[in-house]
């Protein structure tokens, strides 16, 4: 999320639903990874919301060179750098009572782990979809990119946060 802002206010939308069946006419399972499909049908299923892009999260590194590696870390001392590839789901909510209910809990999955864990709006998003916003997995110092690279030592920890933070979502239903 290159274009990363602080999240916005919502705004009227008159056109929500027409927008979401448009957004999820196209949409099928084998787009979006395995790990957090239930996640994404679960949002999409919400009168009040739409997903507009989602990824895992993925870690790349000496031996593993798949940009879309599912897999968790390897225990290793082999290891010392790692690209990681930015774990987000970015979705859009109506600006009713249900949507606004929604926002604050993205935002409290957010609270407690900002070192690594970014409730926001990406410019580029709001621009095509209004009241869009994401929660993103990234080390806050590299918050306003799609990778970084990253020690191991941190790679484990944002694997760690990045799995409470699906847990939390899942959680939400």
């Amino acid at each position: 999320m290159e274009t990363y802002a602080e999240a916005r206010e919502l705004v009227e939308n008159p056109d929500f639903r027409k927008q979401k069946r448009t957004a999820l006419q196209g949409l099928t399972d084998d787009m979006i990874d395995p790990p957090i499909r239930d996640i994404i049908r679960k949002l999409n299923g919400l009168p009040h919301c739409f997903t507009l892009q989602c990824c895992y999260g993925h870690f790349v590194y000496e031996g593993q060179s798949d940009p879309h590696n599912l897999e968790r870390l390897p225990a290793t001392d082999d290891i010392s750098e790692i690209e990681y590839r930015l774990a987000y789901v970015a979705f859009c909510v109506d600006n009713n009572d249900a949507g606004r209910r929604l926002l604050d809990r993205f935002r409290e999955i957010a609270t407690g782990n900002s070192e690594y864990v970014q409730f926001l709006s990406a410019e580029w998003f709001w621009e095509r979809q209004v009241n869009s916003y994401a929660v993103q997995v990234m080390p806050d110092r590299h918050k306003n990119k799609d990778t970084a690279m990253i020690n191991y030592r941190e790679a484990l920890q944002v694997q760690a946060v990045r799995d409470r933070v699906y847990e939390g979502l899942m959680g939400m239903f």
